[in-house]
């Protein structure tokens, strides 16, 4: 009689046993410093029961003795959880502004009118500070770079973002664009990124030109100013300035002046040529290309003026009709132009 009534209680128990259970959705959560997380959970019990209460709780050593502490006694949880579920099935908890001391296990626990059960299984959640780093942080374009995303999450899915655009591989050859502010994220949480971390890619000068602020024509006696311009990381901080003569058959280049500006304060014909700019930086040197300059003997424009004014003139004299006073205006132009150059009206 004692073994039959033995083995009915057992198996009361197993009916009960089976009719209740806590399932978590997911037994493993890696969630970024800051961030929020949802506990997924639900849970079953015997159709003769209602549930009167439910908590959850957080494991932890205390005086060396392993113990699940209800988060709603934790001073460091205050206003940092809501429970999500409800006292039917589901028992789903919310936990904000992770910290990364909030890193454990948590259970499930709920009471009905006849029995208080505690998950047997627990949920483990880890909580990571992402660490964005670049080996190195300062490249020559071409050379190999590597990004690094630190992170206490086991095997988390990195996604990289530079200047807000995502980037498709952690590993490449340095590129003058590839430049910028480097951060990482877990995939599932591209919203919470590390801090950024800046590439500073080196390359020597491009687009090196020459910008030329003169007078038009250039005469004999004018000033003209040359000024190198180019584009370098670093900025170019050495100019050297190369000039072949116009009246030369020698391809040859004279080095003529150093300086991002090459000024010649009263030009020659001999300055006639075309000028180079190179322009360098500690990662290499570039040229500007070749830029004509062209000098006019001032004495030979006015020559060309006086041979066409008294032509102008003559033809206004006998094709226009003139007041008197329009002719004395067309012979004060010739005395004008008399009084400039003597020899030429002798």
């Amino acid at each position: 009689m004692i073994k039959v009534l033995i083995c009915l209680l057992l198996h009361q128990a197993e009916k009960v046993s089976a009719a209740w259970s806590v399932t978590f959705e997911n037994q493993d959560y890696c969630v970024v410093k800051g961030s929020s997380v949802e506990l997924k959970c639900s849970y079953n019990y015997p159709d003769d029961e209602s549930v009167r209460e439910t908590a959850w709780y957080k494991g932890m050593l205390q005086d060396g003795i392993w113990e699940r502490v209800k988060l709603s006694v934790l001073p460091t949880y205050k206003n940092r959880f809501a429970y999500r579920g409800d006292h039917v099935h589901n028992c789903s908890l919310v936990l904000q502004d992770l910290q990364e001391d909030d890193t454990g296990y948590y259970y499930f626990w709920f009471d009905t009118n006849r029995f208080g059960r505690n998950s047997k299984r627990s949920v483990y959640l880890s909580v990571t500070e992402l660490k964005a780093s670049i080996r190195p942080r300062r490249v020559s374009a071409g050379d190999n770079v590597t990004l690094e995303c630190g992170t206490s999450c086991q095997s988390p899915r990195i996604i990289w973002f530079r200047d807000g655009h995502i980037v498709t591989e952690p590993e490449f050859r340095a590129k003058i664009q590839d430049a910028g502010n480097y951060s990482c994220a877990i995939e599932e949480l591209k919203s919470m990124q590390s801090d950024p971390v800046a590439l500073d890619v080196w390359y020597s000068p491009l687009n090196v030109s020459v910008e030329v602020n003169r007078s038009s024509p250039l005469l004999t006696g004018s000033s003209v100013t040359l000024t190198c311009r180019s584009a370098a990381n670093p900025a170019a901080d050495a100019y050297t300035w190369w000039y072949s003569s116009s009246f030369s058959n020698s391809s040859s280049e004279l080095q003529v002046g150093s300086g991002q500006v090459l000024s010649i304060a009263s030009v020659e014909l001999a300055h006639s040529g075309t000028y180079i700019c190179q322009a360098e930086n500690r990662v290499g040197q570039s040229r500007s290309a070749e830029v004509l300059l062209t000098v006019e003997e001032t004495v030979g424009i006015i020559i060309i003026i006086l041979l066409v004014l008294p032509v102008v003139v003559v033809w206004a004299w006998k094709c226009l009709p003139h007041s008197d006073a329009g002719k004395e205006d067309l012979i004060d132009s010739i005395a004008f132009t008399c009084s400039i150059t003597p020899p030429l009206c002798s």
